[in-house]
């Protein structure tokens, strides 16, 4: 079975309408979860936590979707 990992992170943006950090050093990285379930479990606790602050958000990044393992990988890319 095809394992769907999903990392949950969020912060202070520059602009509520724009999905831009406004530190990028200063990003919350929530955790990395197994399956979808958990990650929004996580997220939903950190966006209700930080709800009063519109400036803050959380979101969730299907980790399984940015990579086909299927597929070879160049060697500058098993570098990196």
């Amino acid at each position: 079975m095809t394992q769907r990992l999903h990392l949950v992170f969020g912060g202070e943006l520059k602009d509520p309408t724009k999905n831009e950090f406004k530190d990028a050093d200063d990003i919350h990285m929530v955790g990395m979860f197994p399956d979808y379930a958990s990650a929004y479990a996580a997220w939903k606790s950190e966006a209700q936590r930080t709800v009063d602050d519109a400036h803050m958000r959380y979101f969730i990044a299907h980790i399984h979707r940015l990579r086909d393992e299927e597929t070879e990988a160049s060697p500058t890319e098993e570098l990196g």
